[in-house]
């Protein structure tokens, strides 16, 4: 089993909170993790880009090579195209269709978007909408996550149990939200892609 993945969005956006997540769910299950540094601004606004690496036998690099992504998971569509040679022939590009539009030549939105359909594999979800509909602004993060959890290869079981873990401190509330968003994330991906 092997899973390389970019992570990428705008500072922020929780991009750090899937990567944990994924990172504790993998372990759980005995697998072996590499994340390279987080690139771009950590402040909110700036771009963020992170390859986050997962597998059952050791990995070598924590860097993924052009063209070698299994899947692109972005909170930013711009972001996720950005970063669109780095997916494989047969990857998956997971992403929010909110822009985040942070500077003032910001490519045409509906541009973006058709960019994105060009690629067969591909979820496009407003995970903004689909958090404001759960009550809960700050859990887009993990709606995207739950949309990229059945391209993981990881149980979701783990990903629920990796929630858990990290939540927790925060309160059975907090716990109970970001669970849901993730079931909710899941569910609008797999009828996405019947």
């Amino acid at each position: 089993m092997k899973t390389d993945m970019i992570l990428s969005g705008v500072g922020g956006q929780g991009i750090l909170s899937i990567a944990t997540v994924i990172g504790e769910a993998a372990l759980n299950e005995g697998l072996y993790i590499k994340q390279a540094e987080v690139h771009g601004m950590s402040q909110r606004g700036g771009d963020v880009q992170s390859n986050l690496r997962i597998s059952s036998d050791p990995i070598h690099s924590d860097l993924i090579a052009l063209g070698k992504a299994d899947i692109i998971i972005s909170l930013e569509p711009m972001e996720a195209l950005r970063y669109i040679n780095y997916l494989a022939p047969t990857g998956w590009i997971i992403t929010n269709t909110t822009p985040f539009v942070n500077i003032p030549n910001y490519p045409d939105h509906q541009a973006i978007l058709d960019e994105l359909k060009k690629h067969s594999n591909v979820v496009l979800l407003d995970v903004d909408k689909m958090a404001e509909e759960l009550q809960s602004s700050r859990s887009a993060n993990i709606i995207l996550l739950g949309a990229a959890s059945p391209f993981l290869g990881i149980e979701m079981e783990k990903l629920e149990d990796g929630i858990r873990r990290i939540f927790g401190r925060k309160g059975e509330e907090i716990v109970e939200t970001n669970l849901k968003a993730l079931r909710a994330g899941r569910s609008a991906a797999e009828q996405t892609t019947k």
